[in-house]
């Protein structure tokens, strides 16, 4: 099985930024992050392949179905989308405001072709689920191995004393 890992020096440096960020929230005792940069490495996936397909399930509490783009081309899928911030309200004050807003995206490439004709989606309870199947050509297959050892053959001993 191959790992499916994308090299991204960007996502990499975004992650250590986000450590660091860490850091200091809790070195000063307060959020210091930047929620209205873009989704870098915050969507959440769990990639699972058997004999026939990929399955693909991504975590997206709170996002309409429709305000999502998902493309698969070369063997890479892309999921893209964007969560819309709720009006500020000038009489309003937070006390704490986590709740991420902006464009997202997330692109996996996977290590076999996919029958592009036959992926299935379906978005319940904040998550969403993608089915890839493989093309025929990927699918592995079982192969007999001939030889040329003569074949044993089986009998009882009652069958042997019975004919003479």
């Amino acid at each position: 099985m191959y790992p499916i890992i994308r090299r991204d020096p960007f996502r990499d440096f975004f992650s250590m930024r986000s450590l660091v960020d860490r850091l200091f929230e809790n070195a000063l005792g307060e959020r210091t992050r930047d929620w209205s940069q873009p989704w870098v490495d915050e969507l959440a996936m769990d990639v699972v392949e058997n004999e026939d397909e990929f399955i693909v399930k991504a975590s997206l509490p709170g996002i309409n179905p429709d305000d999502l783009d998902i493309t698969y081309s070369g063997n890479t899928l892309t999921i893209k989308g964007e969560v819309k911030s709720e009006e500020e309200k000038d009489s309003v004050r937070y006390h704490l405001r986590e709740r991420r807003y902006g464009n997202f995206s997330r692109s996996i490439t996977l290590p076999v072709a996919i029958d592009s004709e036959g992926i299935a989606a379906k978005y319940e309870a904040g998550v969403l689920e993608l089915r890839l199947p493989k093309v025929e050509e990927a699918k592995p297959k079982r192969i007999a191995v001939k030889t040329s050892a003569p074949q044993m053959i089986e009998g009882r001993a009652s069958d042997i004393t019975s004919k003479n």
